[in-house]
């Protein structure tokens, strides 16, 4: 189900809310709960090719993943696991997991399916809504999709599929201001993506994206917190992105990485982000619920899946004593409080079975486990530090300090 908008409010209140409403702190975490509100990621960025090497999915596997998007969701279905509970806060998020995996069962052909997620700009995938997903999705999220909102400028929300959905919601609309500064400053990111090798992307970097963080306007913007809210960042993993040091140095080096860490043949972060969309017509790299070769094994599997409006935390404490063995917790501890992040662990231990896998991000390099977690629970699981080390390095999306592995002993 998806919660009434009272019950939504209040956990996004729970998680967010750290100090006093009139304190300045507190201000910026009411003004980031109420963008999250919304939709907010209309594409995670979190790499699904290094999620699957460190989740080393059996056929036995019941995942528990916060949803996001959803494109990592659907490309775990990749490696055959035997369920998958994804759960996310935001009601929207929901209901876009929810339209992905019935479009993913429903559209006649990869095509088509592609049409509408890859392309995601196309009057025919409103028709195709209205014909062969809405009659098959649950009321609440056909409620979202139908539902208009002031973004869209009173059109219903599944026009964005019309309008490149990659440009809408909160992050879409970031990096959108993103492009229209670097314009004001005679920059036009697209022309990366004309980049033939390695060199020419770390050309491009050097002389044309490097210069930007020594603007004012854009030294002011990663000075203040407010204007990192589009990027999903909230007050609290402000403060571990910048571990004491200057955001802009910490922010120029992530960009770095996505500019020229990667081929531009095997990163669509780096195409999302330069490009605001795939490269045209799928020619170029995609996540794996989008590739043509997976598509029969994505819509045979889908109804493994159920997705959950409720925090990850609370779905635990439902869940029977070792019946779980796969969790993936995206960034989201980087929000927690101690009490917060013990109360989690404690139930991801209850209900792990021997072998079980956690993986995470953080927006620092180091893991905050240690420090926080109390040491009766950490001593239960083992850090994979060399294996998380090398996979940070891998992770194509580039915008995290670290990639963090953790097993169960015994």
């Amino acid at each position: 189900m998806i919660y009434p908008r009272a019950d939504i409010d209040l956990r996004l209140k729970h998680a967010v809310r750290r100090h006093r409403a009139l304190s300045r702190e507190g201000l910026l975490e009411r003004l980031f709960e109420r963008l999250f509100r919304g939709l907010v990621y209309t594409q995670i960025w979190e790499d699904p090719e290094v999620d699957l090497e460190a989740l080393a999915l059996q056929s036995d596997s019941h995942v528990v993943a916060i949803a996001s998007g959803g494109c990592n969701v659907l490309s775990y279905l990749t490696g055959d696991p035997a369920r998958i509970t994804a759960v996310d806060l935001s009601g929207a998020h929901v209901a876009l997991n929810r339209l992905k995996l019935v479009a993913a069962s429903r559209l006649p052909s990869w095509e088509v399916f592609y049409r509408f997620f890859g392309s995601a700009d196309d009057e025919a995938n409103v028709a195709a809504y209205e014909r062969l997903i809405a009659p098959h999705l649950d009321a609440q999220s056909r409620s979202y999709w139908e539902g208009r909102s002031p973004h869209q400028l009173g059109r219903r929300r599944i026009s964005i599929f019309a309008r490149n959905a990659y440009r809408h919601g909160v992050l879409g609309r970031f990096i959108g201001v993103t492009h229209a500064v670097c314009r004001a400053y005679g920059v036009d990111l697209h022309e990366l993506l004309g980049a033939r090798t390695l060199e020419e992307q770390r050309e491009f970097f050097e002389t044309t994206l490097a210069p930007l963080f020594d603007k004012r306007a854009v030294r002011w913007a990663t000075a203040n917190r407010l204007s990192l809210y589009g990027l999903g960042i909230p007050p609290a993993q402000y403060e571990a992105l910048a571990a004491g040091s200057d955001v802009r140095h910490v922010l120029r080096a992530r960009l770095e990485r996505l500019t020229c860490g990667f081929s531009l043949d095997d990163n669509y972060f780096a195409w999302q982000a330069f490009g605001r969309s795939y490269a045209a017509n799928a020619a170029g790299p995609l996540p794996p619920y989008l590739r043509r070769e997976h598509f029969d094994a994505v819509r045979a599997r889908v109804d493994r899946v159920e997705v959950l409006n409720r925090s990850i935390t609370e779905y635990l404490a439902g869940c029977a004593d070792s019946s779980r063995d796969r969790y993936v917790l995206l960034d989201a501890q980087d929000w927690m409080t101690d009490a917060q992040l013990n109360a989690l662990w404690r139930e991801i231990t209850r209900t792990a079975r021997p072998g079980a896998r956690v993986i995470f991000r953080t927006a620092a390099e180091p893991s905050l486990l240690p420090g926080r977690l109390d040491d009766a629970l950490l001593s239960r699981w083992r850090y994979e530090a060399e294996q998380s080390q090398a996979l940070s390095v891998r992770d194509r999306s580039a915008i995290y300090g670290g990639f963090h592995l953790y097993v169960l002993e015994g």
